[in-house]
């Protein structure tokens, strides 16, 4: 069983990079991906999703990639060789122009190409294949790590789950072992109230029908064997490897509407206490729920 709250980093250098990832997930409905990272690498940025939907399941999850170009000549010279041949050839027109009129005119290709759209130092392009392979790997490390912080809150949030699942079932045992001296209560009570409205007017066999549909609306047997089946299905969850959350969640709700049914119908003080801590348990389950993948 694993937390959805977890951290993970891993830095790499090559001979022309150094990246540092860092990853932290917390709990959400579902699998949220956020990236940060400079721009250089957004044509990655569907691998790297690919890479961590492949381990996560549910969870917001950040991803910071840094990347740092570590080679020494970093700048590059580009050179518009088309656009210096047309002016080579305009200077000599130019020049064989003018001459034959007579008219000193000599442009100077050096200053031409002095403008800048003839020749331009930029940051040497990154490459792709290098980087994504580089990329990759920094991330399984900074992806295992992280796994192994959410499985290590995991375990620790099994623990708790475990402990107040013994209360819970605390509960449950006290509400079962009462069952019988609540319907024996309930059934004296309904019949002193039918006698205490009919007075002598109902006839017995009468009565007792009245009593047996009273009493089978008051019966809790069907939700403690609906809480005992839920509580079998939970500690399967619990030992599961793959994803339980949503499972668990929905669990708690099913196991936490038979208890508001046996409150409804339970009157006896032995009962509503049991129901409260019963409640108290399951809300602190559900609290601890919300944080599993």
């Amino acid at each position: 069983m694993k937390s959805m709250t977890g951290f993970g980093r891993h830095s790499i250098h090559s001979a022309a990079y150094q990246i540092d990832i860092e990853i932290k997930s917390i709990n959400h409905r579902f699998l949220e991906v956020i990236s940060r990272f400079p721009k250089e690498l957004n044509a990655f940025e569907s691998e790297i999703r690919k890479q961590i939907t492949a381990t996560l399941k549910r969870g917001r999850v950040e991803v910071y990639i840094n990347l740092k170009q570590t080679a020494e000549n970093q700048k590059q010279l580009q050179v518009n060789w088309s656009l210096i041949e047309e002016a080579v050839g305009f200077v000599s027109e130019a020049n064989k122009k003018y001459q034959e009129q007579g008219i000193d005119f000599t442009p100077s290709l050096t200053q031409l190409i002095a403008t800048g759209d003839f020749l331009a130092i930029e940051e040497k392009k990154i490459a792709n294949d290098d980087l994504m392979n580089l990329i990759q790997e920094a991330m399984d490390q900074a992806l295992i790590e992280l796994v192994t912080s959410r499985k290590a809150e995991g375990e620790r949030l099994k623990q708790h789950l475990t402990n107040h699942l013994f209360e819970f079932e605390k509960g449950v045992q006290e509400v079962a072992t009462h069952t019988e001296s609540f319907e024996a209560y309930y059934q004296k009570r309904l019949s002193t109230k039918l006698m205490e409205v009919a007075g002598g007017l109902v006839d017995e066999p009468r009565l007792l029908t009245e009593l047996a549909l009273l009493l089978e609306k008051a019966d809790i047997h069907e939700e403690l064997e609906r809480l005992d089946s839920h509580l079998a299905q939970l500690r399967v969850l619990l030992e599961k490897d793959t994803p339980i959350g949503r499972e668990l969640d929905f669990l708690i709700q099913e196991m936490n509407r038979e208890v508001n049914t046996i409150g409804s119908k339970a009157t006896q003080i032995q009962l509503t206490d049991a129901v409260i801590q019963m409640k108290t348990q399951l809300e602190k389950i559900r609290e601890q729920v919300q944080n599993i993948e």
